[in-house]
């Protein structure tokens, strides 16, 4: 695939101390593109395990590595908690007291309602709060499972609460765009909505077609597993993703899941009838009209694997990067 160009290297660090609570596959990656332009004189890692600590030492991701947050957020200008989202209150409480004054609070979170709920309240005055979603991923994760380009012509969504510093929601997005992605400015349930559709519900579709295969006949199972094609083989990868952090999604944004849950369930019945009774119109209808959303995906450069690295579909230019947008845009 064609890699979309980073955004400009800043003539000076964007941060002197950044923290990453939580050093998984997102915030090792992040680490990766700190590192690699410079956007950061000082790094601060955490981690709750001495194996991570001691990855993260060794992949030169941090300059420390710590165990508990408030050690790791002293004297930072920016904390990226990292984390799944049932763990935010608690580090929210273990943080809050080393914050200094004027520093960003961001995070990476796909529920956005539940961090403003569970994290903002914890913060000192003085504090920014600026919670951010960069939708970009793989299956993997741990310290190791990081790489630059993950963020490349991704987007990245900011839902900076009402009276939010404007300076401190751009200094965050021009951390992203100096990361490769577009930045998209929302209304923190809009984006639970929105993300309710296009990643919480193909997870859980994932995740229950991978558990009814390891349902079936020993022998049956085992030719599935054998014979996967491009489609399940794609399921398996999505059902490979960290059980805890989308344990924490499915709970914190069960509203909007649910609500588009009920739906997808009526859509699932009217297919079944469809073929029940041999509607081939029916069928042939509706898969012409979702090729032309897989068209529009292509075209709007979000095609392909989850893995930026790996060959993608359209082999075409990437969108300008750098780019902020707001919905009325």
């Amino acid at each position: 695939m064609t890699a979309a160009t980073p955004g400009p290297a800043p003539e000076a660090p964007l941060f002197d101390k950044v923290a990453l609570v939580g050093v998984g596959l997102i915030g090792s990656s992040l680490a990766h593109v700190l590192r690699r332009k410079g956007l950061a004189r000082r790094i601060a890692g955490c981690a709750q395990s001495q194996a991570s600590r001691d990855k993260i030492l060794e992949l030169g991701l941090a300059d420390s590595a710590h165990a508990e947050a408030g050690a790791a957020v002293e004297d930072a200008d920016l904390v990226v908690v990292c984390t799944p989202i049932g763990t935010y209150a608690g580090i929210g409480e273990a943080m809050a007291p080393r914050l200094k004054r004027g520093a960003i609070v961001t995070d990476v979170g796909s529920v956005k309602q539940a961090v403003i709920r569970d994290l903002g309240p914890l913060l000192p005055e003085g504090v920014h709060f600026v919670p951010g979603h960069p939708i970009a991923g793989t299956e993997l994760s741990g310290p190791e499972a990081g790489f630059a380009e993950l963020f490349e012509r991704r987007w990245c969504v900011l839902t900076p609460p009402p009276g939010t510093d404007e300076q401190a929601v751009e200094r965050v997005a021009a951390l992203w765009r100096a990361c490769g992605s577009d930045v998209e400015i929302m209304e923190a349930g809009h984006h639970d909505k929105v993300l309710a559709m296009t990643s919480h519900l193909p997870h859980i579709i994932a995740y229950t077609i991978v558990g009814t295969a390891t349902d079936l006949e020993t022998s049956t199972q085992a030719e599935v597993v054998k014979f996967s094609a491009g489609g399940f083989r794609d399921f398996t990868r999505i059902a490979g993703s960290n059980p805890i952090m989308w344990r924490d999604i499915f709970l914190n944004n069960r509203e909007a899941v649910l609500e588009i849950l009920q739906r997808f369930s009526e859509d699932l019945t009217a297919l079944q009838r469809a073929i029940r009774w041999g509607e081939g119109e029916t069928l042939e209808s509706l898969f012409r009209r979702t090729r032309e959303i897989r068209d529009e995906v292509v075209e709007a450069h979000q095609a392909g694997s989850f893995d930026p690295r790996e060959p993608d579909a359209a082999e075409t230019a990437p969108p300008a990067p750098g780019k902020t947008t707001h919905p009325s845009d």
